[in-house]
């Protein structure tokens, strides 16, 4: 097999949770590009249907948008299943909806720690299992790719803001993969996890305008991550170009936490 064809994805369905902007909608562009059909998955209708219009005008393709409050679980698995009404399978779950909150420990709200693991762990948990018991292990085979953060390498904060709901989230979201790695090998499941550094989106904006110039001084590359730059890995960890690598965390960060 070729280079091309190894990440050449015509043919395969995607669900792509939080999709409908950031993050998520510059994945499922990337996904979308190497030919797989996509369904977005996020709260606002609204929201969903710009995505999808986006998606048509850049690439002429009719993305599927599934509406659906994830940290609300038990619209899940009706979720899941309106969305294989209309792929017939998902060949690639992309777990990318979270949410954070700054607080320091001491004042942290309780029902704010949880809505961050509500969202940022038990959602994921429910989305992947419905896909696993569905779809994915029925026949054999899959891509996961969560979205973790390299917040959840380290104990770090920015700007001195507290982050200890989403850090602890997102560490469990490294070693929600690999374990699941491990455990759904033997059914020729790849579940690996991409930590990006400091993007710019609508979660990161308070932040940004915080750190100030400091904010591309973050990382080695002097510059914080762009809409093309979650893309190349993205495509990889969802395409046969990675038949070989499952449990792994990579951090797109422009080498911050490579100090």
């Amino acid at each position: 097999m070729g280079v091309r064809q190894l990440f050449d994805l015509t043919g395969k369905t995607a669900l792509v949770t939080g999709g409908s902007r950031g993050l998520g909608l510059q994945i499922a562009e990337a996904l979308v590009e190497m030919g797989a059909r996509v369904a977005l998955v996020a709260r606002k209708p609204a929201e969903l249907d710009e995505a999808v219009a986006h998606l048509h005008a850049k690439f002429g393709t009719q993305a599927l948008a599934v509406a659906c409050d994830l940290a609300d679980t038990s619209a899940i698995p009706g979720m899941v299943e309106r969305t294989l009404e209309q792929l017939d399978a998902i060949d690639i779950l992309v777990n990318n909806a979270g949410a954070t909150w700054g607080a320091p420990t001491v004042d942290h709200p309780l029902d704010a720690w949880r809505k961050v693991v509500d969202l940022n762990l038990t959602a994921m948990f429910v989305v992947t299992q419905e896909v696993g018991r569905r779809s994915m292990i029925p026949r054999g085979r899959g891509r996961i790719v969560n979205v973790a953060s390299i917040r959840g390498l380290t104990g770090g904060s920015d700007a001195g803001r507290a982050t200890l709901a989403y850090n602890t989230t997102k560490g469990g979201v490294v070693n929600f993969t690999r374990a699941l790695a491990v455990e759904w090998a033997r059914h020729g499941i790849n579940v690996n996890a991409i930590a990006p550094g400091l993007f710019p989106t609508k979660m990161t904006r308070g932040l940004i305008e915080m750190l100030g110039d400091e904010a591309v001084n973050k990382a080695p590359l002097r510059r914080m991550g762009g809409a093309e730059d979650l893309k190349g890995v993205a495509v990889l960890l969802a395409s046969d170009a990675s038949s070989f690598i499952t449990g792994q965390i990579i951090a797109v960060d422009g080498g911050a936490t490579a100090r």
